[in-house]
């Protein structure tokens, strides 16, 4: 959830390069993960009940099986955009030091998230198939079983690994606190924008969060604000006779605002 979060927050700072509104990643995301979990907790109730019908027990490991592998999809989706959005960054520009950073514990958090997803998939999977015989040899059994030092490595360590991770490289020093501030295509100015607006209804915004019904029905409208903020700079320059380069750039901590100033005119402070 944290990384959608983080990836969604990234695609406010660079709006330019986002593939899709940046909140329907949190959105969607975590909406498919809430039905994941529902998934795994009435799989888990309905399968370590002895008392209920063996239907409801196959029922049972049948939502845990689709659980486990739901994740596996909506985190390679989740790599998916954030690798096209990285392509996207390298590509057009401008790809700055902290977007790089960011993108980089993305992977790295995704990756530690990714094999704990196939451990936890390839384990379900292997004690689903195991038939336990009273006159059975325990040897027999799969390792991932037997040994818990799979459960440590894999589970356990990997997750502590995260935790590490987050703390040490945690991405939001690298981005502004307010979703407003977006990063100029000069990759270095940055300014308080009006944010990313979408008139749909939540839970349509929610499902179809590429807005492919607007775009078959020929209603998709994506509002490039930054555009618009760029044009009235270039009024406001024409206007007052400033010249691009003899303003100033103020460059202010992300937690600030980042304005632009010119001497001897009164410039608009964004």
């Amino acid at each position: 959830m944290c990384n959608y979060q983080i990836l969604s927050r990234l695609l406010y700072y660079v709006p330019y390069h986002s593939p899709l509104h940046p909140g329907r990643i949190l959105t969607t995301l975590a909406g498919i993960s809430a039905v994941v979990e529902t998934f795994n907790g009435n799989g888990v109730s309905y399968w370590a009940n002895i008392k209920v019908s063996p239907g409801k027990q196959r029922m049972g490991r049948d939502f845990l099986k689709a659980s486990l592998v739901v994740q596996l999809v909506v985190l390679t989706g989740f790599i998916s955009l954030t690798a096209w959005f990285q392509h996207r960054c390298k590509k057009n520009g401008p790809n700055p030091k902290n977007v790089k950073d960011v993108v980089i514990t993305l992977y790295l958090s995704s990756v530690l998230i990714g094999i704990r997803a196939i451990y936890r998939t390839v384990e379900y999977y292997t004690v689903t198939i195991f038939i336990y015989k009273p006159d059975m040899n325990p040897s027999s059994a799969s390792p991932i079983i037997k040994y818990e030092a799979f459960f440590w490595c894999f589970e356990a360590l990997l997750m502590l690994a995260n935790s590490v991770l987050w703390n040490i490289r945690h991405p939001m020093k690298h981005l502004p606190l307010d979703s407003r501030v977006y990063l100029s295509e000069d990759g270095v100015t940055e300014i308080v924008g009006p944010g990313y607006e979408d008139l749909r209804f939540f839970i349509i915004a929610m499902v179809d969060p590429f807005d492919l019904i607007g775009l078959a029905m020929g209603r998709h409208t994506k509002k490039e604000f930054w555009k618009e903020e760029q044009g009235k700079d270039k009024t406001m320059d024409e206007e007052t006779g400033v010249k691009k380069e003899d303003a100033k750039m103020v460059m202010l901590p992300h937690d600030d605002v980042v304005g632009t100033e010119a001497e001897g005119v009164n410039a608009k402070v964004l």
